[in-house]
């Protein structure tokens, strides 16, 4: 028997089924992993063990992968400095006196803010926005669940509108080679036709401005700070400094784009990400090690106990984030982008198009947890029915990007999804849980609004 066509769906089915029923990431990617592995080589065995280890091999030692491992831990490290020295506590203060921070409202809006003037890199406004308003939600008694939701559903949704990010370099290749004569006013008039991220961004202010949840979300519970936990900082206020966590965030922001434009010779959409926010995150470290030295705050020793601290808390997730860069190669290579892409190329009708394309990105964003690999296969096929139907590029375009988003967002096994999560300190299945209804709507309302201008234009 040959695994191929439909076959492919069942290890990322089986992944995304254990990751929700099992709450065990790292164990529904593992199995995901094997499957996929085991199938393409068609039950042998050896041949899908040895394929695995090289799948494994190949992602570790990957230069972009190792940048995002060290940029990882190494938030984990800068984390915990802040958080040791007080700057965190001092920071919440700070905002307190000047009244900026000062009820719930005030409190959710500012990831959301934050989230949505980063777009230049995902995981840099989705660590930003974490980090700077962890305790300014247990302080106002709001979820980490809500704060897992406020981020993720503005950073990748804002980074696919306003494309001065990798994104958009990469989509502004995949649209080479087609008659186009304006390739960059297609993507710019993506953003009218891009409705996903518009009505999400929508659902996060509106959850932000009049602090009201709905679903799951509503039946999770904000983290209360131990007493001990509050002794320790209290104990700290006389030495603490707010510039222990401001300089170090806004250094790694400042930095990124300095060293995106660096890399990629005068132009920020060429830069490298990863490069760039790797060498940010290691130069600002530094920065803060220096400050905290210094003001002898704390010594060496007690520097590096305390990072150390911080990076074994997030081996964890580094864990899952490996197998999650390894399963999507997986799923790539057993074709499931290719047998799911096939759905569009049967005969339809024009109204239909461009909700079909973004349901078909939908599912294989979903499915392998990734939308760079939705758009390679999918912005190709939409190309062509464009210049065949009549129909705008841009509007075809932005249903490819719209639905990668949206399965990707909605992903259990999806990179973003997961460091939305490590941001902001929460569950990761429970993050995926109580963000999935607000996608669900925003996705249905999405399908609707395609229907409608169709209707309307076509």
């Amino acid at each position: 028997m040959i695994f191929e066509d439909i076959w492919t769906l069942l290890p990322p089915v089986i992944a995304i089924v254990l990751a929700v029923w099992k709450r065990n990431a790292v164990l529904a990617l593992s199995v995901g992993i094997m499957l996929t592995w085991l199938l393409n080589a068609q039950l042998n065995v050896v041949q899908a063990s040895s394929d695995t280890f090289d799948n494994l091999w190949n992602v570790v030692s990957g230069e972009g992968n190792r940048r995002i491992i060290i940029f990882s831990l190494l938030i984990g490290a800068l984390l915990a400095l802040m958080k040791e020295s007080g700057g965190v506590h001092t920071f919440i203060i700070r905002l307190a006196e000047k009244k900026w921070v000062t009820n719930r409202r005030q409190a959710s809006l500012l990831p959301s803010m934050i989230g949505t003037s980063i777009f230049t890199d995902t995981n840099l406004s989705l660590f930003t926005a974490g980090i700077a308003s962890q305790n300014l939600f247990d302080k106002h008694g709001l979820s980490r669940a809500r704060l897992a939701f406020l981020i993720d559903s503005t950073c990748s949704p804002v980074s696919i509108l306003l494309l001065v990010n990798g994104w958009g370099a990469y989509i502004l290749g995949l649209l080479d080679g087609y008659q186009i004569t304006n390739t960059v006013g297609v993507l710019i008039d993506t953003i009218l036709f891009n409705f996903y991220p518009i009505i999400i961004l929508i659902f996060v202010y509106y959850t932000a401005i009049t602090t009201r949840v709905y679903g799951p979300l509503k039946n999770s519970v904000a983290l209360v700070p131990s007493i001990d936990d509050s002794a320790k900082v209290n104990h700290q206020n006389k030495i603490s400094k707010a510039r222990y966590l401001v300089l170090p965030l806004v250094g790694i922001c400042v930095t990124t784009l300095g060293l995106l434009f660096y890399s990629g010779n005068g132009d920020l959409r060429q830069g490298s990400g990863s490069w760039s926010v790797m060498w940010a995150m290691i130069l600002c470290y530094l920065l803060l090690v220096v400050m905290l030295f210094k003001d002898k705050v704390f010594n060496f020793k007690q520097i590096i106990k305390i990072s150390l601290k911080g990076m074994k808390e997030l081996i964890p997730v580094v864990i899952i984030l490996v197998l999650s860069f390894a399963f999507g190669e997986a799923v790539k290579a057993f074709g499931t982008g290719l047998y799911v892409s096939e759905v569009v190329s049967n005969e339809i009708s024009l109204i239909f198009i461009a909700p079909l394309l973004f349901i078909t990105a939908a599912i294989m964003g979903f499915s392998t947890g990734t939308s760079w690999g939705t758009f390679a296969v999918l912005v190709p096929i939409a190309m062509p029915l464009s210049a065949a139907t009549g129909l705008e590029p841009a509007f075809l375009v932005a249903a490819v990007l719209g639905g990668g988003i949206f399965g990707d967002h909605s992903s259990p096994i999806s990179d973003s999804t997961i460091i939305a999560s490590m941001a902001s300190g929460c569950d990761h299945i429970e993050h995926v849980k109580t963000q999935l209804p607000y996608s669900l709507v925003a996705g249905g309302l999405t399908i609707l609004g395609y229907i409608i201008y169709g209707f309307l234009t076509i």
